[in-house]
């Protein structure tokens, strides 16, 4: 799953199955602000899966990823989507929360949801 030269707290975090202060450490160098918003992100249960997408519930609203891509404006603006190091907070969240196991699954429909929102 390793993308590039940055993301080896990926295998890190693997390898160790939890979260430890050292893999969190290796997010937060390699992705800066954006790593520590995807760590407190998983750890308020706020990654979440519908049948038909990944939403990670955002201070604004909530953004769709898929494919390693999200729907928010730091994605579509700021970030190369040709370089793996450059995901937003909640791509790294989503990364996070699959691999800790800690992903909040919904039997239902994200569209469904989005109605009552």
């Amino acid at each position: 799953m390793t993308d590039g030269e940055g993301d080896d707290w990926r295998d890190a975090l693997e390898a160790e199955g939890k979260l430890t202060p050292a893999v969190a450490d290796a997010i937060a160098s390699t992705h800066d602000k954006r790593g520590l918003r995807a760590i407190d992100a998983v750890s308020e249960g706020r990654v979440k899966q519908y049948r038909d997408f990944t939403v990670v519930v955002g201070y604004d609203d909530e953004y769709v990823v898929e494919d390693r891509g999200c729907t928010c404006k730091d994605s579509s603006y700021n970030l190369d989507t040709e370089d793996p190091d450059q995901r937003c907070w909640h791509v790294l969240a989503v990364d996070i929360a699959e691999a800790l196991g800690e992903v909040d699954h919904h039997d239902m429909w994200y569209s469904e949801v989005r109605e009552f929102l």
